[in-house]
This record gives C-alpha cells, structure tokens and sequence, in this order.
C-alpha cells in the first residue's frame, strides 16, 4: 500500500542502461494483468532502433525524456488479433463495433498501469506519454502497426536521478462515490485541492496567458480549463476509423 500511494512521475535519468532482460520481464508482467474475458488486446513495442527513437522523440521536443530515458516502449490497443483468431477457426467476427475499441483501449490502460508498478517495484522510475497519440498516424507507420492496432501511450523507463515528486490527487469526497453518483461540494473541494496543490506542487508557469492572461490564483482547476480550451486530437476519431476500428 506505500509503494502504491509512494508513486511519481520520473522524467530524469541516471545514464545507467536498463537491461533488456529487465525491460522483457516488465513487459511479462504487464500482461499478466487482468484482460477483459481474457481478450488480451494489447501489445507492447519495445523501442531500441536509436533512429527510430529519434524520430519519435522530435515531435515532442518539449519532452526531451522521451529522447534521454535509457528505455523508450509503446503501449499499443490491439483489435487485430481477434478478427484473425476468428477467421483462423472459420468463426465469424459479430462484434466489429465500438466494445473492439473499447476493450482494446481498455486492456491498454490495465497493462500501461501494470507495467508502472513493476517498473517502481524494481526501483525504477517512468512516465507515460500520451502525446504519441497527437502524431498517431506516423507512429503507426513507423513501427508498422497492422490496421485495427493502435498506439495508446509511450512509456519512458529509466534509474531516477532525483526522487521525484507526487503529485495530490483530488479528494475522495469528489471521486468516489456512494450508491449514487453525486458531488454537491465540487466548487468548495477544487478551491480547498488548489490551496493544497499550489502548497505541494505549485505550476512552474500558467498557461497562455496571452489569452487568459494572469491569474493571481493559478492551481489545478484553472490549468485543466485552459488546457481543454485548446482543440486537442481533433482528428483522432478519423484515424481511429481510418486504422479500421467501427465506432458505432
């Protein structure tokens, strides 16, 4: 239970290599973790072409860990295999609808989470990277990702170089919730989680402020509404669809 609230976010490395013996049994671990129906929807690609990696890396320079960690994985939803099991066994496949997506994001996310707690079990640190998915296309082609098989997040994976830093998470009285969902205190909640996070963790500098200019108050609520007043993965959808996955 401490390793587990114990958790943060690494993005500093030592430049000690992570074996790839090591990277392998975190990669076993993070499938073994639940599955739904034991579906298995997800793949990991382990990054190590330093070209390759290069290239990935370039479109997030504002990320320079995905360059630096000694270990760089793709966490992929995979909704490819299942189909061709099907056609395999001369089965037909009646569910090519959203639950495919659904599932295979899904297993993605269990195994993603289970390979952070591997990794900090080992004394290793990690940070997920979602922005792969903001140039998703050209990752699919570059690590030749078959239709229906996605990336979901990148992984960096690395011995820290500092301790890190936890970040408070917003109270149980807003996210967990009983017989019904409800909160009726989410304004007073926020205002006391800002207080708390600008006290532990305060942002280094506030977003667009040539838009939303200063505020005197900046924590975490005020980051998120201006981090979703910007589009962001508004093409996701249609390469999702383009990738041969049916949302509907």
């Amino acid at each position: 239970m401490i390793q587990i609230a114990d958790h943060r976010v690494h993005r500093r490395y030592s430049d000690r290599p992570v074996e790839p013996d090591l990277i392998r049994l975190i990669c076993a671990l993070a499938l073994s973790a639940p599955s739904k129906s034991d579906l298995q929807q997800r793949d990991i690609v382990v990054v190590t072409d330093p070209a390759l990696r290069r290239r990935i890396a370039a479109f997030l320079p504002h990320m320079p860990w995905v360059r630096e960690a000694p270990a760089f994985l793709v966490f992929c939803a995979n909704g490819a295999r299942l189909p061709e099991i099907a056609r395999m066994r001369g089965k037909p496949f009646a569910n090519d609808h959203l639950d495919l997506f659904f599932n295979a994001t899904a297993d993605a996310a269990i195994a993603l989470a289970t390979a952070i707690r591997a990794a900090e079990a080992m004394g290793l640190g990690c940070c997920p990277i979602s922005e792969i998915r903001n140039n998703a296309r050209d990752v699919s082609d570059w690590l030749a990702l078959p239709e229906r098989v996605i990336p979901f997040a990148g992984f960096c994976l690395g011995w820290p170089a500092d301790a890190g830093q936890i970040s408070p998470r917003l109270p149980l009285a807003t996210t967990v919730h009983e017989d019904r969902y409800g909160c009726t205190t989410l304004a007073t909640d926020l205002a006391a989680y800002d207080r708390r996070r600008r006290a532990q963790q305060p942002y280094p500098e506030q977003r667009n402020t040539a838009r939303w200019g200063e505020a005197v108050d900046y924590g975490w609520s005020e980051d998120k509404a201006r981090q979703y007043a910007e589009p962001q993965r508004t093409e996701f959808g249609a390469f999702v669809r383009q990738r041969g996955f049916r949302l509907d």
